[in-house]
């Protein structure tokens, strides 16, 4: 049985997963969008061996997919957009999983399918159990 109490803290561990979400995805896309690809590439090294283009791509991706999880949510302007947000996450994290997988890069291929989950657990919220209200 649903109450009251349970949907409470329902948005409480969305809001709480939404923020931690956007706050790995910000630095992540910010850090792909502006760092120097041979200073990137020390962490990440697969930087290396893609376009900068596709890298940058990547990165604002990230950025703007982290926006939307929480801006819509919190200004109450369009909240729809945070589970569609969700949604452009969990697609770059599942192709990311599969790049990965090609280059046989095993070691970051579960925690990049955990972070799918977790944006697919807020897509999920945000869209059936727990919606924001637009502001009217």
């Amino acid at each position: 049985m649903v109450t009251m109490k349970n949907l409470k803290a329902l948005n409480i561990i969305l809001w709480i997963a939404q923020i931690i979400l956007a706050g790995m995805f910000i630095m992540a896309g910010f850090m792909k969008s502006i760092t120097p690809i041979e200073q990137l590439s020390a962490s990440l090294p697969w930087t290396k061996d893609v376009p900068v283009g596709l890298v940058r791509f990547i990165g604002i991706s990230e950025f703007l997919g982290a926006l939307g999880l929480i801006l819509p949510s919190l200004l109450r302007i369009k909240p729809i957009l945070t589970p569609v947000a969700a949604l452009g996450i969990i697609a770059i994290m599942v192709m990311a999983a599969f790049f990965h997988i090609t280059r046989a890069e095993f070691s970051g291929v579960a925690f990049t399918l955990m972070l799918a989950l977790v944006a697919a657990f807020i897509g999920w919220g945000r869209w059936k159990k727990v919606p924001i209200q637009e502001k009217s």
